[in-house]
This record gives structure tokens, sequence and C-alpha cells, in this order.
């Protein structure tokens, strides 16, 4: 299985650190204070052309975009190499993620920020570049396009019957079909058995009146005709007015349960599913919060002919069947913030 956790990109980043503690940079890292690990991160921004990831984890950690004519407003941040400087001496645990993040730029630990490192573990062949070129661990073959993810995860998506998940996805859509119909048969099954029974039940309470050899106190031929009242008066009520909603149907925005005969102008009714039932698309602004205390995504979204759609949960799309991914900071900025400042 794949070790992607938050958990895991510490321990990575870490280890990386032990690594090149005492290389080129051990006068920053040997022994490190808040200082020295701001002077390092100054120096690797202004010497090297940064990508568009390790820009974002910059601004998002020092609440400034990098430049270098702003020295002065950045050396004031000196705080914010605190948790760093603890983590690197094996003093805390952080919980921030951009603050790791940042760690992983200051000793170029290449699978960098985690959402990388996340689809680094579930996808080890690589993930190739606006140019072809694979992001295998390679510190001078930083990509500078922060869309990276998205056009790995686009090409992914394209291949048809190759990959291992997509032939286990097919397998697995048409053992949910056959399922779909063995159900299906037998809640009709169901329905006819109980139907059945109900005369038999008659004949029987018809058979006992009629056969004077059979006696029956008073109490017990009570319990008789009120059993057959029960079973000719009551079962239909039950039947037809509360039909088995063992389905379910896509409204728009989320499922409602409903009878599986339901007859509708959209051929969308699906065998009741109670992992996609709670399944809602949901509306994101600038101030949704998108990710967890550990930065993992807790909106997911798909790309559709008119735009994106989010949603409060993994799965599948309703309406396209496209897979349902982990929102990130390169979609948020381009579909949301972008949308709203214009």
């Amino acid at each position: 299985m794949p070790n992607n956790t938050f958990e895991d990109y510490k321990i990575a980043v870490k280890n990386k650190y032990e690594d090149v503690r005492n290389s080129e940079y051990f006068v920053y890292l040997d022994n490190p204070t808040r200082a020295k690990l701001r002077n390092l991160c100054w120096e690797l921004f202004q010497q090297q052309n940064r990508n568009q990831d390790d820009l974002n984890v910059f601004s998002s950690l020092l609440g400034l975009p990098f430049d270098v004519n702003r020295k002065n407003k950045f050396e004031e941040q000196i705080d914010k190499f605190r948790p760093i400087e603890k983590y690197f001496k094996g003093e805390t645990d952080p919980a921030n993620v951009e603050a790791v993040n940042m760690a992983a730029i200051l000793v170029n630990f290449e699978s960098r920020p985690f959402n990388k490192f996340r689809i680094h573990n579930l996808y080890p062949d690589g993930i190739k570049g606006d140019d072809g070129v694979v992001l295998e661990n390679q510190p001078k073959k930083q990509i500078e396009s922060s869309g990276d993810l998205e056009n790995f995860l686009d090409e992914k998506e394209r291949e048809k019957g190759i990959e291992k998940g997509i032939v286990e996805e097919k397998e697995d859509i048409e053992v949910r079909e056959k399922e779909e119909v063995k159900e299906r048969e037998e809640i009709k099954q169901s329905s006819i058995e109980e139907i059945e029974s109900r005369p038999q039940a008659i004949n029987a309470f018809v058979s006992i009146q009629k056969n004077p050899r059979i006696k029956l106190g008073p109490r017990i031929r009570k319990a008789v005709i009120g059993l057959a009242l029960v079973l000719c008066i009551g079962f239909p009520v039950i039947f037809f007015a509360f039909p088995a909603k063992g389905c379910m149907q896509w409204t728009g925005d989320k499922y409602e349960m409903v009878d599986c005969d339901l007859k509708t102008s959209v051929n969308n009714i699906e065998l009741l599913d109670p992992t996609l039932i709670n399944l809602k698309k949901v509306q994101v602004c600038d101030t949704t919060t998108c990710f967890d205390k550990n930065g993992v995504a807790i909106i997911w979204y798909a790309k559709t002919a008119n735009g994106i759609d989010f949603f409060n949960a993994h799965g599948r799309h309703p309406e396209n069947n496209s897979s349902l991914r982990p929102v990130t900071n390169y979609i948020l900025k381009k579909y949301v913030r972008n949308k709203i400042s214009n």
C-alpha cells in the first residue's frame, strides 16, 4: 500500500534533512536556528528560478510573495521558521503543512509539496510535466508549472484498458451490474411470494370454518379471525402505500431514495449504494473550508463540459461518471478565486 499520508511526508522530509545536513548548506542546517533557516530560504529563492509550487509555499507560509526588493519585509518573518527549527531538531511534530513544505524546499526534497508527494506515491511511474519529462528525484528538473498534477491526472484518465486501476474499475462495474440485476430479481421474487402467501392463509381459515371436526376455543377463534383480517386488509395497504425503496436517483445536487420500479423520463435510477447516498454537490467560494488541519482535501471535484463541479465526498460524478478528485490550491485558484476577482 502506498505511503502517502501527511505523517509519511514529514518522516520523508526529516530523513532528507539528516542526509543533507552536513552537505553543501551545512552552515545553515547542521545546527539550525530560525535566523539560519530564514537566511537559507532567502539564498535559495534569490539564486534559483523557483517553480510555482515553491512560490505558493513561500507566500502561504510567510504571508507575502517573494520579491528580491522586499528583503527587509521578509526578514521580519523570522518567527515563521521556528516550527521548522524545532522540527529539524526533533523537538516538535509540526501540524502546519506549509511549514513542512518549506522544510522540504530547504533540504531540496524533490517530491514536494505534500499533494505532489501523495501522487508520487500513488503513481510510482512518475508525473509528467508540460514538456513530457518525468518528475523523478532530480534536483534540477523542477517544472515551473503548478498544473503538473492536473496534467498527470488528465493523462491517466485518458488511458483506456492499459492501467491496472482502469481494468479493475471496469471489472468492478461489471460485477456491480450483475449484482444489481440479481437484487432486482430477488426483490420481485420476494414480492410474488408474499402475495401468494395470502390466499394460502385465507384457505386455511376457510377450511377450519368448514371442518366440523376441528374444535377451536373462543380465544383461538378470535385470534385466527384477527390474523386473517390483517393478511387480507393490512398487507395490501402496506404493499401499495409503502413500496420498497431499494434504489436511488440523482436530483441535480444530491441522491434521493426511490422505488426501483419508478418510471421517469430520465433513466437515472440506480440500485441503492450506502457509500454514495450522502454524496452532494456543494458550492465553493473563497471562504469555504477545503482542507483539514493536516492540509488534506475534504472537498472533491470533477470537470464538466460547462466548467467544474464540487462535491462533499469521494466517488464518481453522477452525471458524467468521471472520477472525483481531491481539490488542490491550483484548482481553487483557477476556478474559484480567479472567478471571484473577475
